[in-house]
């Protein structure tokens, strides 16, 4: 398998492509503007500040994750209701249209796939009043392109008043291109509304963290999507003993060579996990170099530091001197693996 992802590898970096920039999804362009400050872009959930409202372990006192951004409306109607598009952060095909509002969280929504940077990536917008016409799965769209109309629909038992009425937006990524098999073979009679875009399946990455980099990004050294994953904090690394990935095959982008595996073939994946169980790096490993009496998958390392700044992901856990998976991390690699 590596040796055919090597060929694209190299492709791109003969040809020097870079990943597209990403837009912003909205009017409101405060989180560029240190003058304006972050709290003219985010909005709090009911009774909390705007820090709420941001990406990561930001909710229930460090110990929920929030999985995306909640941005500010510039303009609103007489009734006071949002009148911002949703605008499409760069060039795709809608992947996903949810109108069904009281079937999600996230009520009425759009999912964008993009590739960029040899990575497969979706953008979420969420809580919509209304799809713009002709978004439809499979349509192609453009950066910049309206997909709907900002609101606060929910199916959530505490409403999303109008002051609150925000998009959601999420950079994210797909765990498992099965995931609709998964789940029927492992979850019981939990329902699933949506298919492959369970929220279960999506794992991202911040957003602002995105927007400002690109940003900051200076002639000569482009922002790169692939490199920002790779920079981003590691919780865990992790084997997974299968020769092919799904995950991998939809992200080379993501793969680091190993000339041992090259010359003697792939027997597992290293993959280094971020807190949520985003994976940032894939290693293909040789059989020679495995441990002994390895299972399906093996925890190789946590970095305590990641785990302090964000104990909201729940993957692992400290079992006297030893770390060791949880369930829901247990259950992300079965997904990879899946």
């Amino acid at each position: 398998m590596i040796r055919n992802l090597l060929p694209l590898l190299c492709l791109w970096i003969t040809l020097g492509l870079q990943a597209q920039p990403f837009q912003l999804p909205t009017a409101n362009r405060a989180i560029l503007d240190p003058d304006v400050g972050a709290e003219r872009y985010f909005v709090g959930t009911s009774g909390k500040p705007w820090t709420s409202g941001q990406f990561g372990c930001v909710r229930s006192g460090g110990g929920q994750l929030h999985e995306g951004l909640d941005i500010r409306p510039m303009q609103r109607d007489r009734r006071g209701e949002p009148t911002d598009d949703a605008l499409c952060a760069l060039a795709g095909q809608v992947a996903y249209v949810n109108t069904r509002s009281g079937l999600s969280n996230y009520g009425n929504y759009v999912v964008v796939r993009h590739e960029v940077d040899g990575l497969e990536v979706y953008t979420l917008y969420a809580h919509l009043a209304s799809v713009a016409s002709g978004v439809r799965v499979g349509t192609p769209v453009q950066a910049g392109q309206p997909l709907g109309r900002m609101g606060r629909t929910s199916n959530t038992r505490q409403r999303i008043t109008p002051d609150r009425a925000h998009l959601h937006f999420e950079i994210t990524f797909m765990v498992a291109a099965r995931y609709a098999a998964w789940h029927k073979a492992n979850m019981g009679e939990t329902r699933n509304d949506h298919g492959n875009f369970n929220g279960r399946n999506l794992v991202g990455l911040d957003p602002a963290a995105v927007f400002r980099s690109q940003a900051q990004a200076k002639p000569g050294a482009p922002f790169s999507l692939a490199r920002h994953l790779k920079e981003t904090p590691e919780l865990t690394r992790v084997l997974i003993r299968r020769p092919a990935l799904d995950w991998v095959r939809r992200n080379p982008g993501a793969v680091e060579a190993n000339p041992v595996a090259q010359r003697q073939g792939i027997a597992a994946w290293e993959l280094s996990l971020g807190f949520n169980g985003i994976p940032l790096r894939a290693i293909p490993r040789a059989a020679s170099e495995l441990p002994a009496n390895m299972g399906p998958y093996r925890l190789l390392g946590v970095n305590p530091k990641t785990l302090e700044q964000f104990p909201c992901g729940k993957l692992v856990f400290k079992r006297g001197q030893l770390w060791t998976l949880t369930a829901k991390g247990q259950q992300q690699l079965e997904l990879l693996a899946y």
